[in-house]
């Protein structure tokens, strides 16, 4: 790959799209800097090499042109303390002062552009937009993998004002080279477990993987559609009744590929969707009605635990119920720490998509696992064997 080791920087304006598109409170405090840390190493890279650094991201989803809440001005300090110096900030992302702040910098010094989203023309792709952003840069580095999904202006199409100059950071680097490890060279057994809500939004990844994994895991509120697709009662679990026959085929090309294809077991189930309404457990298949399913049962984890730590490659993405209700994120919690105990003996495992990364997060294991990713549609998209523009447009060059 193209990355930053293999180009002399001495001097060089580094114009690096990053995504510091990071959750903010009501104080404009930065509630999770992962993807700000996870962007250190490419920048001070840059400095260390006598370069200069001119950053550039989105955030928020603004609509209408500048709005003070989607400022990237907010995380100014958080970026000054992890970089310990001073950044200068441009009001715009194009125009007269950005050129002039960019065109002044001397090595070492950083500056960060305003979000590019107050423009429309960056999701459109707009390629006028980004002659005017590559006008800030001697080098392109895309640094971005959260975005590398999208063939937005700052991320693909910028690359034609680059040639010979785009690179990829270090970031972007582990990214794509973990990614390929799991999906196209991964060590046997190789154990994927999916989570979340729907099977809408990870049949495509399902589909995919039945023809890489020796098990496939389903946890959270997309087993029960399968659990209903055998037959089961499920009560008021979420469903959806229109995938219950693409859950059917999935099961169908599990049982063809030699796939063990695994759902809970029993299941911890509650009549209100609260923290505070009283659980009981009960067989995944025979929920009563005015019951749903919040959480994987202990006889669940135990199965998906022995899996678990009986494998050399495992994909984690999806938690296996409503874990943001401390009485329901027991089995989250638990999968999460198998995954980690299975790295210790050896596994390689990666961690992607926003809730299984808040949940290594949230109960200190980011450490514990071989590869937190920090793009969670980027992520899934390259699993579903979808091209990432923000990748390819890159090797192109």
């Amino acid at each position: 790959m193209k990355n930053i080791d293999q180009y002399d920087l001495r001097g060089k304006r580094c114009l690096i799209r990053v995504d510091f598109n990071v959750p903010l409170d009501s104080n404009f405090t930065i509630t999770d800097d992962t993807r700000i840390r996870a962007a250190l190493p490419t920048i001070k890279k840059v400095l260390a090499s006598g370069g200069s650094v001119i950053l550039m991201s989105h955030l928020g989803r603004p609509k209408d042109g500048p709005v003070d809440k989607y400022s990237l001005r907010h995380i100014l300090p958080d970026l000054e303390t992890k970089l310990s110096q001073k950044v200068k900030f441009a009001d715009d992302c194009i125009g007269v002062q950005a050129n002039e702040m960019s065109s002044s910098l001397k090595p070492g010094e950083v500056l960060l552009l305003e979000n590019l989203r107050f423009y429309k023309e960056e999701e459109k792709g707009d390629e006028n937009f980004a002659k005017k952003l590559a006008l800030l840069g001697d080098v392109y580095i895309n640094d971005a993998f959260g975005t590398a999904h999208r063939a937005h202006a700052s991320t693909s199409i910028i690359v034609r004002f680059f040639p010979g100059a785009s690179l990829f950071g270090y970031l972007m680097q582990d990214e794509v080279m973990s990614l390929e490890k799991v999906v196209k060279h991964a060590d046997k057994p190789f154990t994927a477990v999916l989570g979340g809500a729907k099977v809408s939004g990870k049949i495509e990844i399902i589909n995919n993987l039945l023809d890489k994994v020796d098990n496939l895991i389903i946890g959270g509120g997309m087993a029960y559609t399968f659990a209903k697709a055998l037959g089961g009662t499920i009560g008021d679990s979420l469903v959806e009744d229109d995938l219950i026959e693409t859950a059917l085929e999935a099961m169908k090309k599990a049982k063809a590929n030699g796939v063990k294809l695994l759902i809970p077991v029993d299941t911890v189930i509650a009549a209100e969707f609260n923290n505070d309404s009283p659980k009981k457990v009960c067989k995944t298949g025979e929920i009563p009605d005015g019951f749903m399913g919040l959480d994987i049962g202990d006889e669940t984890i135990k199965l998906f635990s022995e899996t678990i730590k009986n494998s050399k490659t495992i994909l984690w993405n999806g938690p296996m119920g409503v874990f943001e209700f401390d009485n329901f994120a027991h089995g989250t919690i638990a999968i999460a720490h198998a995954i980690s105990d299975a790295t210790a003996l050896g596994a390689f495992s990666l961690v992607g998509g926003g809730d299984s990364v808040a949940a290594v997060n949230k109960y200190n294991l980011a450490d514990k696992v071989s590869y937190v990713s920090t793009g969670g549609g980027a992520m899934l998209e390259y699993i579903e064997g979808k091209d990432l523009p923000g990748v390819s447009a890159i090797l192109a060059t």
